[in-house]
């Protein structure tokens, strides 16, 4: 037990260097030594807690997804505790987003998964990624009052993730995000809480 606690930091510090080299320069730049540089540890450190490179990309993508989802689980139970209005939960997308600094750690889930498309050996670590947020759109649409939460899922996702690449690549405002998330939302079909349907 004791061994596994001193070995926690070490594949922390790997895994925080393997998102950030890629995001600097594609999975295609990550080597052993570079990790080894990059996280201040031994060569055979990497090897040890990691044997394969296969393990090293299919890791780091689900260490930044379980963290990133459980950044916005706090943000869906405080939707939950408070009561947040739709409007103000889609300008709480927007906050979030656009205090999201792209820096290189950002960057490696999208290259990720377009490396995922190439590697069927990493789609099962992608798709339990996109479940992970699936399953947290749902959280967060059902706290809203969101009629049929667990079917716009993947829809409110998809949504979020492009806009993202888009202001990415394009460095266009969050502002866009808002519009759109209230967009889908309020054309979910039914009537949602403190929305009269139009006569």
């Amino acid at each position: 037990m004791q061994n596994a606690a001193l070995a926690a930091p070490t594949r922390q510090r790997i895994i925080q260097a393997v998102l950030r080299i890629i995001g600097e320069d594609g999975v295609a730049a990550v080597t052993n030594r570079r990790i080894a540089k990059e996280a201040g540890v031994s060569l055979g450190s990497v090897t040890y807690h990691f044997e394969t490179q296969h393990d090293l990309l299919r890791e780091s993508l689900l260490h930044f997804v379980r963290e990133e989802a459980r950044h916005f689980t706090e943000l869906a139970d405080q939707c939950q505790t408070e009561g947040i209005a739709i409007e103000d939960a889609a300008s709480l997308a927007g906050q979030v987003a656009c205090g999201t600094v792209f820096d290189s750690a950002h960057l490696a889930p999208f290259e990720l998964y377009i490396h995922s498309g190439r590697d069927e050996r990493l789609r099962e670590a992608a798709a339990e990624a996109f479940h992970a947020y699936d399953r947290l759109a749902t959280r967060i649409l059902t706290a809203l009052g969101v009629p049929d939460a667990e079917r716009l899922a993947a829809t409110t996702v998809a949504l979020v993730m492009g806009l993202q690449l888009r202001r990415l690549a394009t460095g266009s405002p969050a502002d866009d995000l808002v519009d759109a998330l209230l967009l889908l939302v309020r054309g979910a079909g039914d009537r949602l809480p403190g929305q009269d349907r139009p006569a």
